[in-house]
């Protein structure tokens, strides 16, 4: 254990880094979580470049609806590379040391995109909202300046907002136990370490964090709770599929999202049982998502789905 002596008493013993020790109850073979995580990391880079390049280039996909999944493939780029390549370190090289600034940035960019990816999903779920409930509306609600003014709002909500998570983890006197059972710097993890007394500032963290999950939820649930109700006026049977047909890439990525914050938040009472599930858990919601939302939306979006052919089949050509 690293330490160095605190300035304000010699007796008292301050941490100069946190060792991150892996994922517990499996540090002797470890490494080898590092080839199906690697893979996942590389599909999530691969695949919402594809997505960004695909809309980028192709100009039927210049809407609304894209340029939020758009916004959506940079924040799950910047989510997964914000772990993935400190636990790849970890399983690679053990290179477990990480300094205090260094560990609560990574607590603070990993709430950020976090709380951005929940707030595109309530963008997208505005968008069907309009497009759906008022169709000759949405050209005039939704504006190129509208998608720029709601995106860096999420920016700045979250990026604001979500400060005090990270300084107040930092305002805590770490000085006994510097060595965290995870392989990133979860705020739970980190302030569990601190000697002084964290129930406040906990209690504070997670209620913020909950707070604006929260909001987004019920943005999103009601959004969805209008289409549904103006779906069902519809007559027509196959108006109302293709209505429901435009949401169902969204409802699904957003079903899974959320699903799987309940269950992590579910598995961390049992951490004292089983330490390992939690852990995992919380890697792979930090990667899974960023790659399979740009596959989900390649899949069921046919404008997509043939943007994506024709960039495959133009670099063919060109070899």
């Amino acid at each position: 254990m690293v330490v160095s002596i605190g300035a304000s008493n010699g007796s008292n013993l301050q941490v100069t880094e946190f060792i991150l020790m892996g994922f517990p109850g499996i540090h002797s073979w470890q490494h080898w979580l590092s080839i199906p995580l690697g893979l996942l990391y590389l599909l999530a880079l691969v695949a919402n470049v594809m997505i960004l390049l695909t809309i980028w280039k192709e100009t039927v996909l210049h809407q609304p609806m894209f340029y939020f999944l758009a916004v959506l493939a940079v924040v799950d780029i910047g989510l997964s590379t914000t772990i993935m390549p400190r636990i790849l370190t970890i399983l690679w090289f053990n290179a477990r040391a990480i300094s205090l600034p260094e560990c609560f940035i990574q607590i603070y960019a990993i709430h950020t995109f976090f709380g951005m990816e929940s707030g595109i999903f309530v963008c997208m779920a505005l968008d069907r909202y309009v497009a759906i409930c008022h169709p000759l509306r949405y050209s005039s609600v939704i504006t190129e300046g509208f998608i720029l003014k709601a995106t860096l709002f999420m920016v700045f909500r979250n990026g604001l907002l979500l400060v005090p998570v990270p300084v107040l983890a930092s305002e805590h006197i770490y000085c006994s136990r510097n060595e965290i059972d995870h392989c990133l710097c979860s705020n739970l993890a980190v302030t569990s370490l601190a000697c002084d007394d964290r129930k406040a500032s906990s209690i504070f963290q997670l209620s913020l964090a909950w707070i604006l999950i929260g909001s987004d939820v019920g943005l999103i649930i009601l959004s969805y709770a209008l289409i549904l109700l103006a779906v069902l006026k519809l007559h027509s049977a196959k108006a109302t599929f293709k209505a429901l047909s435009t949401c169902s890439s969204h409802i699904i990525l957003i079903l899974f999202f959320y699903t799987a914050i309940l269950v992590l938040s579910s598995t961390h009472r049992a951490k004292g049982k089983v330490p390992l599930i939690p852990v995992l858990l919380n890697v792979l919601h930090n990667v899974i998502p960023p790659a399979l939302n740009p596959i989900v939306y390649a899949l069921r979006t046919q404008e997509i789905k043939v943007g994506i052919l024709k960039m495959v089949r133009l670099s063919e050509v060109r070899k």
